[in-house]
């Protein structure tokens, strides 16, 4: 069946009691352990999002989020959330040394870490945008969405691998 021109406004999305995403398309079976995917997760996160099944078929395709109503917006929202891990942050502490590689302590929306930048080529900017994306020894992808919102010290440790 060729969902991709199915209507926002034709499906429900919600948790079993075991804690799994369920989609139900208006008048179907429901759908156990789907998962949302973006296709532009970091030019525009809030467009052309799938809602997939298990075997990775597109139930519903969501061009815009704010097209939804509020109910669908939310559990689309914590979805999406719950699989892509990216923590912010907020303050670089310390840089064990200003080569590569190097042992960053920083403080993120999650709590204190540490990170290992193997290589400078791990910190990439966005065109156009003030945010980077750095991405530790052990693949985890850290977030400064606006680099000039960093405190002072936090620009200067970022500066020098810049």
């Amino acid at each position: 069946m060729n969902t991709t021109n199915r209507s926002m406004d034709d499906f429900d999305l919600h948790r079993d009691s075991q804690g799994r995403w369920v989609c139900r398309l208006a008048g179907g079976e429901p759908r156990v352990g789907v998962q949302l995917v973006r296709s532009f997760p970091l030019s525009a996160p809030d467009e052309a999002i799938s809602i997939v099944d298990p075997d990775g078929h597109e139930l519903v395709f969501v061009a815009r989020l704010d097209a939804l109503d509020e109910p669908r917006r939310a559990a689309v929202t914590q979805a999406m959330s719950e699989r892509e891990f990216s923590p912010v942050v907020l303050r670089i502490r310390e840089v064990s040394t200003f080569s590569t590689p190097s042992t960053w302590q920083v403080d993120t929306d999650r709590g204190p870490t540490e990170l290992v930048l193997k290589v400078e080529e791990d910190i990439r900017r966005l065109p156009g945008q003030r945010r980077l994306l750095i991405t530790s020894a052990h693949g985890v992808v850290f977030d400064i969405p606006d680099r000039n919102q960093l405190d002072r010290v936090s620009r200067r440790y970022l500066e020098r691998f810049l």
